[in-house]
């Protein structure tokens, strides 16, 4: 007897017991089925007879199980503009967006389409950009390969509102041939997760003052704020002798106090390293195969109107932000810090 035959004869066993029986919940207790079971085999001989019995393949899809045809495209679409969105991400973006499908279903989707895989959806950006734009050059992939990988750190850090830590760090972006060494000054509000970011072609004491004087201070006093205390590594950008050191000057002339990362414990300031890398993955590394920049000022303004969408329009998984923007987690700390210096809490 084929597998066929058994399967088939198992199956006409229930409906004779059950009829030889008179009552279907006994046959289906005996022989160890359910109702429905019962109930889907006399279907199954109604509608196909014995053939019917058969077991279908499940290699074809269900085609009825998936996602409407445009909800998928807007999937694809998501991906090829943001190509190192993971998938919690996606789904909640195009939450946001009016477009209900679970981390899962965007994945189901990835599959299909074989770009799962990080690095598989950048490969198909590479491709896109070179069919459609034609802007994609050896020396951009180049430049992107060769730019630093961040290490994931992790640890968390104390922060009761906003503006009570700054952590700050320098990042080495990588080398552009016209434009030279790119360096990128970087900060972030360790409470809401609001980041900012700054270019420029050196790292040294003024540069990292600078980027405070002009991107982090006036920030900070637009809402009222104090920046209280920031957080660094030990580089020599950001140590010194107080009363030589710009960095170190600028600090005590804004009565900002310096804390610095421990020795060989980076993931002190994790949450900087983090910034770090979500700007490498979802800009530089897109931007570079997109563009072909020939000033840092080029740069400078695609990543300016990058830091607005990622503190205003991008969800943040953080301790704080739980699914919000950072910029809505940083208004509605705001409420917070007014309470504690209207109670004579706030903490230095």
């Amino acid at each position: 007897m084929t597998s066929d035959q058994y399967i088939i004869q198992r199956k006409v066993n229930i409906v004779e017991l059950g009829a030889t029986l008179g009552n279907i919940s006994d046959a289906c207790r005996k022989l160890g089925v359910s109702r429905q079971h019962y109930y889907d085999i006399k279907q199954a001989l109604i509608e196909d007879g014995i053939e019917g019995l058969l077991e279908k393949s499940r290699r074809s899809p269900r085609i009825g199980n998936r996602v409407a045809p445009e909800i998928e495209q807007r999937v694809l679409d998501y991906a090829l503009e943001f190509p190192t969105h993971g998938q919690t991400r996606v789904a909640n973006e195009l939450k946001r967006k009016g477009v209900i499908l679970s981390a899962g279903g965007i994945r189901s989707i990835w599959l299909r389409h074989s770009i799962e895989k990080k690095s598989l959806r950048l490969k198909r950006l590479e491709r896109w950009a070179a069919e459609n734009t034609n802007v994609l050059t050896e020396a951009q992939v180049q430049a992107l390969e060769t730019a630093k990988e961040e290490k994931e750190a992790h640890g968390e850090i104390e922060t009761h509102h906003p503006g009570f830590l700054l952590g700050q760090d320098t990042y080495y972006v990588g080398y552009i041939k016209g434009v030279g060494k790119i360096y990128q000054q970087t900060g972030i509000d360790t409470f809401s997760n609001v980041g900012f970011a700054k270019l420029y072609n050196d790292k040294t004491a003024l540069t990292a003052a600078d980027f405070l004087n002009d991107k982090v201070l006036p920030f900070f006093d637009g809402f009222g704020l104090s920046l209280l205390r920031t957080l660094t590594d030990r580089g020599t950008e950001y140590c010194g002798k107080p009363e030589n050191h710009p960095y170190q000057l600028f600090m005590h002339l804004n009565d900002i106090e310096h804390t610095k990362t421990k020795v060989r414990h980076p993931q002190t300031n994790g949450c900087t390293e983090k910034l770090n890398q979500t700007i490498q993955e979802e800009f530089y590394a897109v931007s570079f195969r997109k563009t072909l920049y020939t000033s840092l000022e080029q740069l400078q303004t695609d990543l300016d109107a990058f830091m607005d969408r990622y503190n205003r329009e991008r969800t943040n998984q953080g301790r704080h932000c739980r699914g919000r923007t950072p910029m809505e987690t940083f208004i509605d700390g705001i409420e917070l810090y007014q309470k504690l210096v209207h109670k004579g809490e706030l903490m230095h």
